[in-house]
């Protein structure tokens, strides 16, 4: 299943809104795949990302 997770990241000085869509088995998966992602690419801990939502992508 793919899931849409979105959510924020501390940029600087500022949040930044992201979307990414991430294939997991189910929505926790889907929360630590979006974590790894975003925090490799940004070089960011898990506290500086706030997930707001995953939800199932429509086929």
């Amino acid at each position: 299943m793919n899931f849409i997770v979105k959510g924020t990241f501390k940029a600087g000085e500022k949040w930044e809104h992201f979307t990414k869509t991430v294939a997991s088995q189910n929505k926790n998966s889907a929360f630590e795949k979006a974590y790894s992602l975003i925090g490799s690419e940004h070089g960011l801990r898990r506290t500086l990302i706030k997930i707001e939502s995953a939800e199932e992508e429509k086929a």
